[in-house]
C-alpha cells in the first residue's frame, strides 16, 4: 500500500484535521465529496441526517444556515459543500487544511 501511495502521492498518514460530513445515503454530491476524502486517506466522521430533521437543524445552525447536503467541517471550520471541497482541492488549499491538527477544545 505504501508503494502505491507514493506512486499516486497520496499522504495518508499526514492527514491530522478533525473532519465531520453531514450526509443523505443516496445523495450523489455527498458521495462524490466522501470519495475525494476516502481517495486522501482522511478519517472522517458521518452524520447522515436521512429523515432526521432534528440533525439537519443543527446542520443549518453550524453551517450558517445552508440547508443543503453534504456540509463538510475541517477542525469545526466550515468549508462548504461537495463543489466547495473540490474547488479548495484544485487551488492547491484542501491539503494543508486536511494536514492541520485540531485544536484541542
Amino acid at each position: 500500500m505504501n508503494f502505491l501511495n507514493s506512486l499516486l502521492k497520496r499522504q495518508p498518514e499526514k492527514m491530522k484535521a478533525q473532519v465531520e460530513i453531514y450526509t443523505w445515503q443516496t445523495c450523489p454530491y455527498c458521495i462524490r465529496a466522501k470519495m475525494l476524502l476516502q481517495w486522501k486517506g482522511v478519517k472522517y466522521t458521518e452524520y447522515k441526517i436521512d429523515g432526521n430533521g432534528a440533525a439537519r437543524v443543527k446542520m443549518a445552525e453550524r453551517a450558517n444556515g445552508r440547508r443543503t447536503v453534504p456540509q463538510i467541517f475541517i477542525n469545526n471550520q466550515h468549508i462548504g459543500g461537495c463543489d466547495d471541497l473540490y474547488a479548495l482541492d484544485r487551488q492547491g488549499k484542501l491539503d494543508p487544511l486536511l494536514m492541520t491538527e485540531a485544536s484541542p477544545a
